[in-house]
């Protein structure tokens, strides 16, 4: 009887190795000015560091920082749903106030006794009441002192003078 062969099938070769793949990276990198940019980068990274140094030391510098730490403080305290709400309901009024046309022919000014039924126009009291007690807590809010925002915003005491 025959002994029986054992024969194990290469797969066919579909596409490159990751050598190939990483030389293929390589050269795209340095075709594209990226190698250069790159080495330039460590080369002078004294320079680049005291450059950054200078920008951020600047009063400007850190005030913009300190102003984007509280504005993503803020953010991160409202919760996403009543972020959208708010936000297209602002959209919505924007849209709103861009369709108004200032002397449009048939629209006249409503006079006393428009403005006075205005006053009793219960629809248009449920509108204002929340843009009215928005107002009260934002004038609140501009009349507390602040001395630095990061203890305001957590109600620790920082440490340091």
């Amino acid at each position: 009887m025959a002994e029986r062969i054992s024969h194990d099938v290469t797969p066919p070769r579909i596409g490159m190795d990751a050598h190939e793949e990483l030389e293929q990276l390589l050269q795209t990198l340095h075709e594209h000015g990226v190698l250069r940019l790159t080495n330039n980068v460590v080369a002078a990274n004294t320079e680049i560091a005291k450059v950054l140094v200078d920008g951020i030391g600047k009063e400007g510098t850190l005030n913009a920082i300190q102003n984007l730490s509280a504005l993503a403080m803020m953010l991160s305290a409202i919760p996403p749903e009543r972020f959208y709400k708010v936000m297209f309901a602002f959209k919505e009024g924007i849209d709103q106030v861009s369709l108004h046309q200032p002397g449009k022919e048939g629209e006249e000014s409503p006079g006393i006794s428009g403005a006075y039924k205005m006053l009793h126009d219960e629809q248009l009291w449920h509108a204002v009441a929340p843009l009215i007690e928005g107002l009260k807590a934002f004038a609140e809010r501009l009349d507390k002192p602040v001395d630095k925002p990061v203890t305001d915003y957590t109600g620790k005491p920082t440490s340091g003078p």
